[in-house]
């Protein structure tokens, strides 16, 4: 029964900063589970899939009743992301990756933590060069537009695939230069969420035929987080942007520090 409680209490804290953030499906929740709950880290990933997508359904029912969702840029980065996503799946299976090489997926999710944490710092010196690219040169840049929101979303494919960790943050990050002007950061989060559930869905379902899903862990991380993604959702736009963003990213660099090290 504690067990339960303090999985479904887990499931509420990263709810309420997917709901605000669009961060936190894959990067909080897969190293939670692996470093506090003891789960083997191919189960955290393929369990952390179907819970972010499962979550984040409620969180885009929030933004997309009040208009906060881009579904052209949504299609575009699936257009990458949905097809890379299955093609690493493939290959996870073809190599033996899935629940063999344990201490290998550590450091890739380290690795892919750190990166995450300096994207997101990064964050608004990359809206600002999109700015300055979209401003000097528009013609050019709604050019490479297209092919670049594509190849991005072929990038998170494969990281969310292999590690659960990528559609919010860096999905973000790649938003914010390529939408500079487009997207408030109200639609960034609500578009971002949007893309996330149909590659999380994809990549969980495969994660599902590898046997790398816990269902009953999944139930316990959902009874929290249901409510949890909704209420940061409806509070997303009252808080601080800088503030979550630096606190987030500097918790995911420790995070990836301590299981690479």
């Amino acid at each position: 029964m504690l067990e339960t409680a303090l999985n479904a209490l887990a499931g509420l804290g990263v709810g309420l900063l997917v709901g605000a953030t669009g961060v936190g499906g894959g990067a909080i929740m897969t190293p939670l589970l692996v470093l506090l709950m003891g789960v083997a880290p191919h189960t955290a990933v393929g369990t952390d899939l179907l819970y972010a997508s499962l979550t984040k359904m409620f969180g885009v029912g929030v933004h997309g009743a009040q208009g906060r969702v881009d579904w052209q840029i949504v299609r575009r980065l699936s257009l990458g992301s949905l097809p890379a996503a299955v093609a690493t799946l493939l290959w996870m299976r073809g190599t033996g990756m899935n629940g063999v090489r344990e201490g290998l997926m550590i450091v890739v999710l380290g690795s892919v933590l750190i990166l995450t944490a300096l994207a997101m710092l990064a964050k608004p010196l990359l809206n600002r060069m999109g700015r300055e690219l979209r401003t000097s040169d528009p013609p050019r840049f709604r050019r490479v537009q297209l092919p670049l929101t594509v190849f991005g979303g072929a990038i998170l494919g494969f990281l969310v695939a292999l590690t659960s960790i990528g559609a919010g943050a860096l999905g973000a990050v790649m938003l914010v230069f390529l939408y500079p002007l487009r997207l408030t950061p109200a639609r960034l989060v609500g578009t971002d969420l949007a893309h996330a559930i149909p590659l999380a869905l994809v990549a969980g379902a495969g994660h599902i035929l590898l046997g790398n899903v816990d269902f009953a862990l999944l139930g316990q991380l959902l009874l929290g987080s249901v409510p949890g993604v909704a209420l940061g959702a409806y509070f997303g736009g009252k808080l601080p942007e800088g503030v979550l963003r630096t606190g987030i990213a500097v918790v995911l660099a420790a995070v990836g520090v301590k299981l690479i090290g």
